[in-house]
């Protein structure tokens, strides 16, 4: 690139095609940017990376003090709690200097000599970009089944290890997702995806043999289901779970038997979801029959048929059932009340119970690893704005907690400089919106703040608050940092996700901008100091937010978007478009076309002034194509009508998830950082 073209931003090349449907004529004019073998679409790419690499030069010594500070804040030698399965303890632990992290295990007590089973590092060695996808050993801790993906196209490699010889047994599987193991330590079922990433097929392999030899069990027709498989607990039965994302099919097999037929529970039935555990000669089912928020029932395990199930929890309006969890003498039951996640504990004996609480105002709360079904101990994870990452153990009997570690934050950490709080804002239909607020101890309600909103708001995810040690970079800089609880997530009840999808996806867009006014009009910020971030399918809410309001807000950073939401829908050879149908609604009946054309953040580009911009993609994302931000950023550069910094950044190597590896990581994060603070006037501060 030549000295005249550093700051001039690449300009794409329009090649109109039309796009028809019930009656309408759309023109794409880059639609050819998805041709991943047009190497002018390759070089487009390069050429945004180049111009975002100029754009952002004056900030290279911003980024590197940011990544410094953050990386002084990391533990890097460190090394999990210790989980018991059995006789062995199974842990990971980090090395200084390694990006990835060392699974061991220790057998009899945890004195006794470490024995390494899966090294990331050595396995990442060579590659660009590394993940693992999992790893089961097998009920005799003999054999380590493991996946991993070395592109970023989330198309797993499944191989096996002899844990005694740690020799790799000849036989490679190769696009998997699932996998888990018979009792007889030889047998194991796995899933494997077709063209689109979905998967749809369950298999049967032996230990040893051929992968031509393994044995097709079941394959799903229907493009909107996804196949999983999975074990209970109790290690007594092997599910598989057959899931849209409305309804549930799940069919079991004896674990002890591999080799018997499946038997189902229930028969897929449009818009009833199902969950199972077992305990002794019964199903546990968590269920939203006639109970949207959830309701749990059991039924005997040779009658499993809804006629049979029997309700051990009703359904309550203002209670959400997330889940539960069966031990041998004890059942946990996970609960959602006023946006905030609790748990009860009871003993199946008795009936007692006793409840799991937090003091903070907003927090995340989740179970951990527990896979110890003969056991009076519950583990779980419990973190907060303020709070690290916290393990729990939790006696079941004597309702005690015992907390086995917190996160170590270097650097002199003092969780008392923070305060966090919960807020309430009103939509523009009067529903109230809870926001969840961090800042650093002291800072008042003052419109000078500078302050960074997020949100998701889809799939019935719920956004907790979690502790970062890369956010304190932000705090420690007087940003004050919020999320916005939007419709589309599930955390005021089932009924919050049912009114942020489908003819009611807008709400998520118009929460998400009644979160943005309330906290400038409580005085928390201004519009000129307000930078809001998001991802995937909150990168479409940022999307949207700028098409409605682009007054509202100063910076921009949205991350692997999902910003063309009619054309891709309406694609189905594109990853999970058929399953999004149940999520947006079905673009080929004209109601919900109109309807998605009308907040589509591609579709709704005008000529009119933006916030200062980033976007990023990853050119191997098979859940958002790296097209969608390439093309919703030519189309941006084509009508904006300001002066405002609009960049693209697309990760070559890596997919939805971005670099691979806590360093690669971090320099990614500091580079977000960088473009917030610089855009808001910070980068010297």
């Amino acid at each position: 690139m030549n000295k005249d073209n550093i700051v001039k931003a690449p300009v794409a090349d329009k090649q109109p095609q039309i796009l028809e449907m019930h009656g309408d004529r759309r023109i794409d004019n880059y639609f050819w940017l998805r041709d991943i073998d047009n190497p002018n679409a390759i070089a487009y790419l390069e050429a945004e990376n180049a111009y975002t690499a100029a754009m952002m030069q004056h900030t290279e010594a911003l980024q590197t003090q940011l990544y410094d500070e953050m990386l002084a804040r990391i533990k890097e030698t460190d090394l999990s709690v210790p989980y018991r399965k059995d006789n062995y303890y199974y842990y990971s632990r980090t090395e200084e200097g390694k990006a990835y992290p060392i699974y061991c295990r220790k057998q009899g007590s945890l004195d006794a000599a470490e024995e390494v089973l899966l090294d990331e590092n050595v396995l990442a060695n060579g590659h660009d970009f590394f993940e693992l996808g999992g790893l089961v050993v097998s009920p005799n801790h003999q054999i380590l089944a493991y996946s991993v993906d070395t592109v970023g196209s989330e198309e797993y490699q499944l191989f096996f290890l002899d844990l005694t010889t740690h020799q790799l047994y000849t036989e490679i599987i190769f696009d998997t997702v699932s996998f888990t193991w018979a009792n007889d330590n030889q047998t194991l079922f796995y899933t494997k995806i077709d063209e689109t990433n979905r998967p749809y097929q369950l298999f049967r392999h032996t230990l040893g043999t051929s992968i031509t030899e393994d044995v097709l069990i079941y394959e799903e027709p229907d493009e909107t289901y996804n196949l999983y498989v999975g074990k209970t607990r109790s290690q007594a039965y092997i599910l598989m779970i057959l899931q849209s994302s409305i309804t549930t099919e799940i069919h079991y097999l004896d674990a002890n038997k591999p080799y018997d037929n499946w038997q189902l529970i229930h028969p897929r039935t449009k818009g009833l979801e199902y969950d199972v555990e077992h305990h002794s000669d019964y199903f546990y089912i968590v269920t939203n029959d006639a109970a949207i928020n959830f309701k749990l029932v059991k039924t005997p395990i040779t009658a499993p048929a809804k006629e049979n199930w029997q309700t051990i929890i009703p359904h309550r309006d203002d209670v959400m059932l997330s889940g539960v969890s069966l031990f041998a003498n004890h059942l946990v039951i996970y609960e959602r009340t006023k946006g905030l996640e609790t748990a009860r504990v009871q003993n199946l004996t008795t009936g007692e119970e006793n409840s799991i609480t937090f003091p903070e105002p907003t927090y995340d709360f989740s179970e951990g690893i527990n896979p110890e079904f003969n056991t009076n101990i519950l583990r779980f994870h419990y973190t907060s704005f303020i709070t690290p990452p916290s393990v729990f153990d939790y006696n079941m009997e004597t309702n005690q907690r015992e907390l086995k570690k917190e996160t170590e934050v270097l650097g002199g950490y003092d969780k008392t400089q923070y305060q966090s709080e919960w807020l309430m804002a009103t939509a523009e239909d009067g529903t109230q919106v809870p926001i969840s607020i961090v800042y650093k101890r002291g800072i008042k309600k003052d419109s000078q703040n500078p302050l960074l909103l997020t949100g998701y708001g889809a799939y019935g995810y719920s956004y907790n608050a979690y502790f970062s040690t890369n956010r304190l970079a932000l705090l420690d800089r007087g940003i004050v940092f919020a999320i916005a609880h939007i419709r589309g997530g599930e955390e005021m009840g089932r009924k919050w996700y049912e009114e942020g999808k489908f003819l009611h996806k807008k709400n998520t867009f118009t929460d998400f901008i009644a979160c943005a006014e309330y906290l400038i009009n409580a005085g928390w910020t201004a519009s000129d100091r307000l930078a809001i971030t998001g991802g995937s399918a909150g990168g479409l809410l940022m999307g949207a937010v700028v098409n409605m309001r682009p007054d509202l807000f100063k910076v921009v950073v949205v991350h692997v978007p999902f910003v063309d939401v009619v054309t891709t829908i309406l694609d189905t050879s594109i990853p999970l478009s058929s399953q999004e149908r149940e999520e947006w609604g079905n673009p080929n009946e004209k109601v919900y076309y109109e309807y998605m054309k009308s907040y589509s953040p591609y579709d709704n580009v005008e000529a009119k002034d933006y916030p200062d911009m980033l976007i990023t993609a990853g050119l191997n994302d098979s859940r958002v194509k790296y097209w969608e931000p390439a093309k919703w950023t030519a189309k941006l550069r084509e009508l904006k009508t300001d002066n405002n910094i609009l960049l693209l950044k697309t990760n070559m190597d890596a997919g939805h998830g971005g670099a691979s590896g806590r360093y690669e990581s971090l320099r990614e994060q500091a580079f977000d950082y960088a473009f917030i603070l610089d855009r808001l006037g910070l980068g010297n501060e």
